[in-house]
């Protein structure tokens, strides 16, 4: 697409691929670059602070809340090469095109580029919601100015943001454990995983029965000629099922008026009714229609491809991104079920095509959004462009990845245009007359669907893997009343109580969604972040709180209550859309939520109690860390209190009489003696800490555990589990288990053995002794300072003085391993150039350029990382530079003779220097005190 004569114009996107895709759409005269995502953002530590505002009260913060909250921002360390690159292009051409996302954050980062590289020319704003050629060269001839009540909006939530992590995080430093974070969304995120955990260690689980007939037709006419009836009722009263019973005492709910089966009522009644005959006593048939799913949005897509994809919120935001940055999709972060009339039209025109015409309905579906303060301007995700391509036209541009995610999100928006599932469904009650004369009512349900519709293209899954499908039909014969049955089979049928599930990234980011908490742009780095600060841990689907997370939730719950409140939390949402929306004043929703000033809107509890600010710091005193470190299970037959412990090495259990203090810790032990104490598997969940189990870890599985006695000392061998791993100990010593072998199996036997490390073989013929051992790297033999290594375990206890003087005769040897080859070649990095590899290392996977390393974060995988974020993360390790070296202790010089004058001259000088150090001492003492340098910010705790 040629532009006007003469005029060369600059797009700046975010990403290189962006970059790329939409270099193709236009002509001569338009120079892409991209400016790889935000350009600026508040300091992340005290180094990254200005040398002239270190000195500020405000500095640590990076925002000064005096005046106005102005934000200090600072050009990204790993920005500042792409950033000249951009200043440089901002001056060869003569209209700068800022072409970021269309949502907040794109508004702001257009904002950041406008105020980074200060052009002299003409600047304009395009925006578009898919990267097609019509889209782009629309979004060219239609520019606008920024949005600065975007802007305001999205600058906000980040000073807010960081204002809570800010000065919420010290608190948990101080109380908890250092380095932690709190955050306004994660922090709420994590109090629902926790919430959830709780109700579950509450929980005490039911027995209850009924019985399962399988009933056949005499005269068959349509349909199976049998099917199966639960019982539902006895002499009138309702059978009780599951929801009957209280889930913390599992008992059946007061004022229930449910009968509450045995086995032995429900076998005793299964067979008075054997023989009985069976009449149908009501039909109901009523018509079965269901509508289509909405299009996707971000919450409802991460749903989704968590459910059928097993992806995570983070595997499916990456691979949306390369979708619609190669073209495929529309934009991945929005909130909006719209469908444009040109998506609407090109998806009717599809299912005429692939499903016939009775499929497509007379016409086209609209849907409302049931999202608060949706941007109903924006669309839903779909396939990019006016005419959709099928997956089959796509399936070998793209990655397997790539390619389920692309067919889901196709499958989901035609089927949102389709016709809708019709059929029949039908409620059966069916009466038998016990031998004993009880009247026992059968229930059985059917469902036949005479045209899929929609559930043709698409059917969605359920949180519940148990649920039944939409699609599954339950055929039934035709039934009528007074219809006599007989039954085939009468069985008993026993069913327990469960827990409530826990949550799975797509249950947890559609609680979020459904309490108006955080927006599409943050669903996904919220489900990184509350798993990469340990708050959360998965078990295949299932969201784990470490305990932890209970003691950070259980701190906010005692002390900041309302900072974690779901009604305070949506709340602030709202008035960051107010903001945006021009309704609202940034200035005074942060002065309220900060210092307490009540010129905000919506929830002041916070401004009452004096904001924030004063918040945290008046209350700090009254917070007893032991307490919150501390969560209670139950009381043990003996009458000890059993809590949880949360400590520098991880949580253990501990054990104490109420009103004993426990004994004082062991060297190099916390929180009590070894039998008060007992550490907790790592892995293990909190609701997995039952009676039981405690009883095993502190006596058995993994705690102390007494082997025997030594038959030379007759003291104890205990079996114990220390910070290292598991180990043995008797009187003095001590002995790590071998590699081999597992404290659940270990034998007296091997334990005595253990204890005879390092094991004395002999002495050489100069009077050394010669040791066999075990160490760090494996078993060895020793002599002086002379090692060699042995080749298994067992030698260490067989191994004889001859064998080990001719190891230790023999040269060292160090073979070294051949290179392994890297895990993946991901390409050129687009900062540097420079190809970068993904390695397996001693810690785990690391992106490497052959000189920079960075470490696969948790949740990051070597096949679903992209280059893009393997180019950040290097540029993050670059700017911090490189780990600061131990400084080595200063060698003391050897003595130089000296003659008698030097010694007087030293003598001399001495005697000078120690009145000059007393006058020093004495004017320091006079001397008003300095003023301390502001101390460095401990680890930037994650805001959101």
């Amino acid at each position: 697409m040629p532009s006007n004569a003469g005029t060369t114009r600059l797009v700046i996107v975010e990403s290189p691929a962006k970059a790329k895709t939409i270099s193709g759409y236009l002509g001569p005269g338009y120079v892409v670059e991209a400016s790889f995502g935000h350009v600026r953002d508040l300091p992340r530590n005290a180094a990254d602070v200005p040398a002239k505002y270190k000195g500020e009260p405000w500095a640590r913060l990076g925002v000064d809340v005096d005046n106005g909250f102005h934000a200090l921002y600072v050009v990204s360390a790993d920005r500042k090469q792409q950033i000249s690159k951009l200043v440089k292009l901002a001056k060869e051409v003569d209209e700068i095109f800022l072409a970021t996302d269309e949502d907040r954050e794109g508004e702001a980062i257009a904002w950041h580029l406008v105020e980074t590289l200060k052009p002299k020319v003409p600047v304009k704003r395009m925006v578009f919601h898919e990267i097609t050629k019509p889209a782009i060269q629309a979004a060219v001839a239609n520019p606008r100015e920024i949005d600065r009540d975007l802007v305001d909006a999205q600058e906000a939530r980040r000073i807010l943001d960081r204002l809570y992590g800010y000065e919420v995080s010290p608190v948990l430093w101080k109380k908890v454990m250092p380095k932690l974070s709190a955050g306004r969304v994660q922090s709420v995120a994590t109090r629902i995983v926790v919430e959830r955990e709780r109700q579950r260690m509450a929980f005490r689980t039911a027995e209850y029965w009924d019985i399962l007939a399988t009933l056949a037709v005499a005269n068959v006419g349509e349909g199976p000629r049998s099917f199966n009836a639960t019982l539902v009722a006895l002499n009138g009263d309702r059978i009780a099922t599951g929801k009957d019973f209280e889930p913390t005492t599992g008992k059946v709910r007061a004022g229930a008026g449910v009968v509450h089966l045995d086995e032995s009522g429900a076998r005793g009644l299964a067979a008075r009714l054997e023989g009985r005959r069976f009449t149908v006593t009501r039909v109901e048939e009523k018509p079965y229609r269901r509508r289509p799913y909405a299009p996707f949005i971000t919450s409802t897509l991460q749903q989704e491809a968590a459910r059928k994809l097993r992806f995570s919120s983070q595997q499916t935001m990456r691979t949306a991104q390369r979708l619609y940055e190669n073209g495929y999709i529309t934009y991945m972060r929005t909130d909006s079920v719209n469908l444009s009339e040109t998506a609407i039209a090109a998806a009717r025109r599809q299912i005429g095509e692939l499903y016939g015409e009775r499929s497509v309905p007379p016409e086209p579906r609209r849907y409302t959004g049931k999202v608060k303060n949706a941007q109903e301007a924006h669309e839903a995700i779909r396939p990019a462009g006016d005419n959709f391509r099928t997956p089959g036209d796509v399936a070998k541009e793209l990655s397997a990845e790539e390619f389920k995610l692309y067919e889901l999100i196709w499958r989901r928006t035609i089927a949102s245009q389709m016709t809708d599932a019709v059929g029949s469904s039908v409620s059966v009650r069916i009466r038998a007359v016990s031998s004993a004369g009880e009247e026992a009512d059968f229930g059985a349900t059917g469902k036949t669907i005479t045209d899929p519709g929609f559930l043709r293209a698409y059917v969605e899954s359920s949180d519940d893997e148990n649920a039944e499908a939409e699609d599954a039909e339950r055929r039934l014969p035709t039934l009528v009343k007074d219809q006599p049955l007989t039954a085939d089979e009468l069985a008993a049928q026993g069913h327990h109580t469960q827990p409530p599930s826990r949550y799975t990234e797509a249950s947890l980011v559609k609680a979020l969604e459904e309490l108006g908490i955080g927006r599409p742009s943050t669903y996904a780095s919220i489900m990184q972040t509350i798993q990469d600060r340990g708050y959360v841990f998965k078990r295949g689907q299932a969201m784990i709180p470490s305990f932890l997370a209970f003691a950070v939730i259980g701190l906010l719950e005692r002390h900041y209550p309302r900072l974690i409140d779901y009604d305070f939390t949506a709340s602030m949402e709202n008035e960051l859309d107010e903001i945006a929306g021009g309704d609202h004043a940034a200035v005074d929703f942060l002065t309220s939520f900060y210092f307490g000033s009540a010129n905000g809107t919506g929830d002041q509890t916070i401004a009452r109690s004096g904001g924030l600010k004063k918040l945290v710091t008046e209350n700090l005193s009254e917070i007893d860390a032991r307490s919150v470190n501390s969560i209670p299970l139950f009381t043990d037959d003996e009458g000890r209190e059993v809590v949880v412990r949360v400590g520098r090495y991880g949580p253990y259990l501990q054990r104490s009489v109420p009103g004993e203090p426990p004994a004082p810790p062991a060297e190099g032990e916390e929180g009590g003696a070894p039998g008060d104490r007992a550490p907790i598997p790592e892995g293990l969940a909190p609701d997995e800490l039952t009676p039981e189990k405690v009883y095993e870890l502190f006596l058995g599985g993994g705690g102390e555990r007494k082997l025997g006695d030594d038959p030379a000392t007759g003291e104890p061998i205990v079996l114990k589990s220390g910070r290292f791993g598991p180990y043995v100990a008797s009187g003095e010593r001590k002995s790590s288990l071998l590699a081999s072998q597992s404290p659940d199996s270990l034998t007296f036997d091997e334990a005595l053995k253990l204890l005879s490390l390092p094991r004395l073989i002999g002495t050489d013929s100069d009077g050394n002794e010669v040791f066999a051992n075990n160490g760090r790297y494996g078993p060895y033999v020793k002599r002086g300072d002379e090692f060699r290594s042995l080749d298994s375990e067992d030698k260490m206890f067989t191994v004889t003085l001859d064998e080990a003087l001719a190891l230790l005769a023999a040269p060292k040897t160090r073979q070294r391993r051949a290179a392994a080859p890297p895990l993946r070649e991901m390409g050129n990095d687009p900062l540097t150039e420079k190809p970068l590899v993904i390695k397996d290392g001693r810690f785990g996977p690391y992106v490497t350029d052959g000189e920079t390393n960075a470490s696969l974060r948790r949740g990051q995988t070597p096949e679903a990382l992209s280059l893009e974020e393997a180019s950040e993360m290097l540029a993050e390790k670059r700017a911090k530079g490189p780990a600061p070296k131990k400084k080595a202790a200063a060698k003391k010089a050897a003595p130089a003779k000296k003659t008698a004058a030097k010694k007087t001259a030293a003598a001399t000088k001495s005697t000078a220097a120690k009145k000059t150090t007393t006058a020093k001492a004495t004017a320091a003492k006079k001397a008003p005190a300095k003023k301390a340098a502001p101390k460095k910010a401990a680890a930037s705790p994650v805001e959101e």
